[in-house]
């Protein structure tokens, strides 16, 4: 089992806060074996009962009475009430948000698990942990359904570090692997390339889609698959709903409508399984509407979905560095910064803006610099923000990381991933 140190560390320093503690993230990340097992084999290693850890699974058919959120409330205080003086941990899994029935004992009232949750969270000896479906919808209702009162701790398939750990051996080498087929915890037992390619098309196609369809009433089954097929072959370029609906017509032979590409979307980011960096005018202080651009939350699910065709290392470098950046818990921006030089003003990219409170590094990503005129377009643009703050250029082709006459730190990708360079 993959030691996923990051996540539990961050489960032990929230306990006790008063707080719901929500592990969000995309389906078959990983998320029920770091509650149900890392966190569970933390708790009784520091001598908590196991008899004091009440764990219900709500997929599974012995657990079904409990999607009843009034009945799952009365079974644990019962349990809880009576024993003040004792500690006890709650552990919910796949938390279903669209049950909810009406308290008639309470004047026929509606209530949800969110109702009960915020209940049971008034008992001080109570620690409560849930992992949602992201289908059934627990993502972006968080704030609004727990009122603040809740502890997100979002997962992501396993980072080359996780990945590597396991898997050691060459590191270029993992790499090379961790780029074809990313980090979904399962691949780990398949061994055979074949099964690990069907594993991860049936995963996409079988789960994540249908989910989407399914939560959202996804009427154009077809217009959303082409979205994500589009989405899959430009991970880091930039583009908008209006260029996609374009692009959709163009190949459909019909008119797409901008506003439907707009909300698939949103549901497929909401899913988990996209995620949207925004421009940001680094002198301006201020974001662009459109465009954005999009990466997939594992590299592998991209690959998978365009059958393995589309293989371009320098994009798939730059989503794995973004989700990277992501992981780590850093807010990530595309930066634009304008170059006026000749009295014509030219934007210009930067890859990355991290930010980390008032720190801030700049980052791009260049699978390779073979050029003098190469490397100088891209260090033009972190040269453009003529400020102090750290600038970076990760490279696949260097055997040892420098620093370069303008100060800015080239390192190599598997130095960043294995966490050998700070941000």
């Amino acid at each position: 089992m993959v030691k996923r140190d990051y996540y539990l560390n961050r489960m032990i320093h929230n306990m006790w806060n008063g707080e719901v503690k929500v592990i969000t993230g995309i389906r078959r990340c990983g998320k029920s074996v770091l509650l149900f097992e890392l966190f569970y084999e933390y708790l009784l290693s520091q001598g908590v009962q196991e008899d004091h850890i009440i764990k219900i699974e709500l997929d599974q058919r012995r657990y079904y009475k409990f999607r009843n959120p009034i009945t799952l409330c009365e079974y644990i205080e019962a349990l809880v009430a009576k024993q003040k003086d004792e500690k006890f941990y709650l552990f919910i899994d796949e938390v279903q948000l669209t049950t909810k029935v009406i308290d008639r004992e309470n004047g026929g009232i509606e209530v949800s698990i969110y109702d009960m949750l915020n209940e049971l969270k008034a008992y001080k000896n109570l620690d409560v942990y849930v992992t949602g479906s992201n289908s059934k919808g627990l993502s972006k209702d968080i704030a609004t359904e727990f009122r603040g009162r809740a502890t997100q701790i979002h997962v992501f398939p396993l980072s080359f570090e996780e990945f590597y750990s396991h898997e050691g051996g060459d590191e270029r080498k993992a790499l090379d692997t961790y780029m074809l087929y990313g980090g979904m915890p399962r691949l780990l037992a398949l061994k055979d390339e074949k099964d690990k390619k069907d594993y991860l098309i049936s995963l996409y196609s079988e789960l994540y889609v249908k989910d989407i369809i399914e939560r959202n009433g996804i009427e154009r089954e077809d217009i959303l698959n082409a979205i994500l097929d589009f989405l899959a072959s430009q991970i880091s370029s930039l583009t908008n709903p209006a260029n996609i609906a374009n692009a959709l017509t163009s190949m459909k032979n019909e008119k797409v409508n901008s506003t439907i590409v707009s909300n698939y979307v949103r549901h497929i980011i909401d899913s988990f399984l996209i995620s949207m960096a925004k421009r940001y005018d680094v002198k301006g202080k201020t974001y662009f509407k459109y465009p954005n651009k999009y990466y997939y939350t594992d590299i592998g699910l991209r690959n998978a979905r365009l059958n393995y065709r589309q293989y371009d290392p320098g994009h798939m470098m730059e989503n794995i560095i973004y989700n990277e950046l992501l992981r780590r818990g850093y807010a990530v921006d595309v930066g634009v910064v304008t170059d006026r030089t000749g009295g014509v003003n030219v934007q210009k990219e930067i890859d990355f803006v991290v930010n980390d409170a008032d720190k801030k590094t700049y980052i791009q990503s260049a699978f390779r610099i073979d050029t003098d005129k190469k490397e100088s377009a891209e260090s033009a643009s972190l040269i453009l923000t003529k400020d102090f703050f750290r600038k970076i250029i990760v490279r696949m082709d260097i055997p040892h990381n420098f620093y370069d006459d303008n100060g800015i730190f080239h390192c190599s990708l598997i130095d960043l991933l294995l966490g050998r360079v700070e941000v």
